[in-house]
C-alpha cells in the first residue's frame, strides 16, 4: 500500500523538505530510510505531528552528519544506541540505525544491535506504532505493516506485539493507557489481560523511568482521563501513589487549565494529584520515583500549605500574617491549594497573596532609613520589617507616610 498522498497532505512543508533531503542523502550513501512510529500512526489518522522518527538500514550517525553538513544544523549524537537528534524550530527529528533489542532482565534497558527494518518494527511497543513508510525515491510512500497496525487503527485497538511485552518493559503499561485515552481507543482484550497480569512488573522499573512516563502523561491534553484509568487498573497504587478516588481530579485539572497557561502546568497537575497524601505518603512516592530538587520542594510545600489552611481560615487574620505564612512558598504549591481547598476563606487569602501581597515592598530603602540618623545594623532590618507590616495591613501607602512612621519610631534622632 502506498500512502505518499497522505504524507504530502498531513505533514508540514518544513517536515516534507527535510524528509526529501534525508531521502536524497541516504540514497547517495546507499542507505534505505523509513519514517516510523508515532508520525506514521498520526499520518494515517490525519493528525499533525512535528516529531519525525526516521530509521535507516545503515549508519544513522553517518547520515545525520551528512544532513548537518548540508543544512548547518548540529545533531546530538548518541553512539551507544546509534541515534542522532536534529531540531529545527518546532520540528524534532530522531535518526536511528535499524536495530533489534534484547533484555537481560525485566525492566532493564535493552541491549541493541544493528538489524533490519523488520526486526526494528518487531521490537516496538504496540502494533499502531510498528509501521514504517519507505522514503527512498523509488519506493517513496510504501507502507510496511507487518503487525497489522493499520487494521488496529481502523478498529480503534491498542495491541502489544508479543505476550512478554509488558514483562520486558512495564513502562508500556502506562503508555498503553496513555494511547488508549488520548486516541479514544480500547486496549485489545488479550493485551488488557496481559497488562493486568504484569502490573507487578512495574516494580522492576527504575524511579527515573517511571517519573518520566508519569510526567509525559501529565503533558497530555486531558491527563485526568489517563490518571483515572490508571487508578481503576491499580497502576497508581503500584507506583506508590495511593489514590483511592480519582473522580475529583476531573474538576481540579479543568480549573488548573483555566488558571495556568504556562509550561509548568504538568507540575501543577502533579501537585493536585498528590494533594490528599500525607507527608509520609508523599515522601514514599517521591522516593519511589526519585523526585528531587525543585519539584520535590514544590510537592512538599503543597502539603505544608494544606496543613496551614486552618490558620488561613481565620476571618480576623491580617495581611501581614498571610504574608509571613506564605513567604517563600512556590506559586505552584499555592495555586494547588487555591484549587483544592474546600473552604472559601483560605482560597481568597491564598489568591490575595499571589495577586498582591507577595509584591508589596516599602518604598524606603535601608540607605533612606540611615538618613534619619539610624546606624547600620539590626535596627535597619527591624525598621524595614515594621514598614512592610504596616504597608501590608494598609496602615501606610505613600513614601511620606513611611517617613512619618520612621520618625515616630525614632523620635529623638
Amino acid at each position: 500500500m502506498n500512502i505518499a498522498a497522505k504524507i504530502e497532505q498531513h505533514l508540514s512543508q518544513q517536515s516534507l523538505a527535510l524528509i526529501k533531503l534525508i531521502s536524497n542523502e541516504a540514497t547517495s550513501l546507499g542507505q534505505t530510510v523509513y519514517l516510523v512510529g508515532g508520525v506514521v500512526r498520526d499520518t494515517l489518522l490525519g493528525y499533525p505531528n512535528f516529531d519525525l522518527d526516521i530509521v535507516s538500514e545503515g549508519d544513522a550517525i553517518k547520515l545525520a552528519r551528512r544532513i548537518a553538513e548540508t543544512t548547518g544544523l548540529k545533531p546530538r549524537i548518541h553512539s551507544r544506541f546509534g541515534t542522532a537528534k536534529i531540531s529545527q524550530g518546532k520540528l524534532s527529528l530522531d535518526l536511528a540505525t535499524a536495530r533489534c533489542e534484547t533484555y537481560n532482565r525485566p525492566g532493564a534497558l535493552p541491549s541493541v544491535t544493528p538489524n533490519t527494518i523488520q526486526a526494528d518494527l518487531s521490537r516496538r511497543d504496540f502494533s499502531i506504532n510498528a509501521m514504517a513508510i519507505q522514503l527512498n525515491q523509488k519506493y517513496y510512500g510504501d507502507l510496511l505493516d507487518p503487525h497489522h497496525g493499520k487494521e488496529d487503527l481502523e478498529h480503534n485497538l491498542i495491541r502489544i506485539l508479543h505476550p512478554q511485552s509488558f514483562t520486558d518493559d512495564a513502562t508500556r503499561i502506562l503508555r498503553a493507557v496513555r494511547y488508549e485515552q488520548r486516541l479514544n481507543f480500547k486496549i485489545e482484550p488479550e493485551t488488557a489481560h496481559l497488562l493486568q497480569r504484569d502490573i507487578p512488573m512495574l516494580d522492576t522499573i527504575s524511579g527515573d523511568r517511571l517519573r518520566h512516563e508519569l510526567l509525559l502523561t501529565l503533558q497530555e491534553q486531558y491527563p485526568e482521563k489517563i490518571i483515572g484509568r490508571l487508578g481503576e487498573l491499580g497502576v497508581l497504587q503500584q507506583i506508590s501513589l495511593p489514590i483511592e478516588d480519582t473522580a475529583g481530579i476531573n474538576n481540579t485539572f479543568n480549573i488548573a487549565r483555566q488558571v495556568n497557561k504556562s509550561h509548568n502546568l504538568p507540575w501543577l497537575y502533579l501537585c493536585l494529584l498528590i494533594y490528599k497524601l500525607s507527608k509520609a505518603q508523599l515522601n514514599q512516592f517521591a522516593f519511589r520515583l526519585k523526585i528531587a530538587g525543585r519539584l520535590k520542594n514544590i510537592l512538599q510545600d503543597t502539603i505544608d500549605i494544606k496543613e496551614q489552611l486552618p490558620l488561613l481560615d481565620n476571618p480576623q487574620i491580617t495581611n501581614s500574617d498571610i504574608y509571613h505564612i506564605l513567604l517563600g512558598r512556590p506559586p505552584l504549591a499555592i495555586q494547588a491549594n487555591i484549587i483544592s481547598s474546600q473552604s472559601l476563606a483560605p482560597s481568597l487569602h491564598l489568591q490575595l497573596f499571589l495577586d498582591k501581597l507577595r509584591y508589596v515592598k516599602p518604598l524606603l530603602s535601608g540607605e533612606d532609613i540611615k538618613q534619619f540618623g539610624i546606624p547600620s545594623g539590626t535596627k535597619i532590618g527591624t525598621t524595614l520589617k515594621l514598614l512592610l507590616k504596616a504597608k501590608l495591613n494598609g496602615e501606610i501607602t505613600t513614601r511620606q507616610e513611611e517617613e512619618k512612621l520612621v520618625s515616630r519610631l525614632y523620635p529623638t534622632r
